[in-house]
């Protein structure tokens, strides 16, 4: 399989860790959500748009240590 660019995931760690994360929140509300209070559900939605706008920064940002301006 030939070699991807510089935006593939697997080489951009912190872009594949905040992959992971929100993977990993996601299928922890999948479990939850029918027992969380109007709080913890607050808190979890709060928690997945901080991940979705760091996934976003982190994507659009390029590969770690390259400066894109």
């Amino acid at each position: 399989m030939p070699k991807r660019g510089n935006g593939d995931r697997r080489e951009r760690r912190e872009l594949r860790e905040l992959l992971d994360e929100l993977v990993s929140h996601v299928r922890a509300l999948t479990r939850a959500h029918r027992g969380m209070t109007a709080d913890e559900m607050h808190y979890a939605q709060q928690r997945l748009e901080w991940l979705a706008d760091e996934i976003w920064r982190s994507a659009t940002d390029g590969p770690e240590g390259v400066d894109n301006s």
